[in-house]
């Protein structure tokens, strides 16, 4: 069988990357996706514990398939360490992503090297780290009366994919 033709589509890449932090996930399925959508866009990701599951797991392991290699992955102790980290001490910010967010992620500035932060599907982020960065939240629309949240993995593809647009485009704009 012909393999299926793939396109490279233009596209120019943050420098520093982007990064994903995920603050003790629970479910080993939306990590795994994660880290897939990491290595499909060179995207660092940041995985605060206690994690919810081992990585060794099979369904993180299953989710991610054979893309593990690719990706840029660090664990952090706890959140404060995350904090510590050199990540953290570059030029980029935190942006926060919760339901409780009253922004648009689309009304975010985003930059490369940006921290992306995202909670626990069952908790959600901390509220202490909410109230502490009250200007950083942003939220991505749902219908609050059908559902409570959207699934982890596809709310990190949506704003991922959102500030890699707005790079793009900025950088459209400044070539015109």
């Amino acid at each position: 069988m012909k393999p299926r033709p793939r396109t490279q589509l233009p596209f120019v890449w943050p420098d520093p990357p982007f990064n994903i932090v995920l603050v003790e996930p629970d479910i080993p399925q939306n990590t795994g996706n994660i880290a897939r959508l990491c290595a499909a866009t060179s995207t660092t990701l940041h995985l605060i514990e206690p994690l919810g599951f081992q990585l060794t797991d099979k369904a993180v392991k299953r989710a991610g398939l054979d893309y593990w290699d690719a990706v840029d992955i660090t664990r952090h102790a706890s959140f404060k360490t995350f904090l510590q980290s050199k990540i953290v001490h570059r030029k980029s910010k935190m942006l926060l992503f919760s339901t409780s967010g009253t922004k648009n992620y689309t009304e975010a500035d985003y930059h490369p090297g940006d921290c992306l932060v995202f909670g626990s599907e069952s908790k959600g982020l901390p509220l202490d780290l909410l109230e502490a960065h009250p200007d950083d939240v942003y939220n991505i629309p749902i219908q609050l009366g059908s559902v409570r949240s959207l699934n982890l993995a596809n709310a990190a593809s949506i704003v991922l994919y959102e500030a890699l647009r707005q790079i793009n485009m900025s950088r459209k704009n400044s070539r015109s």
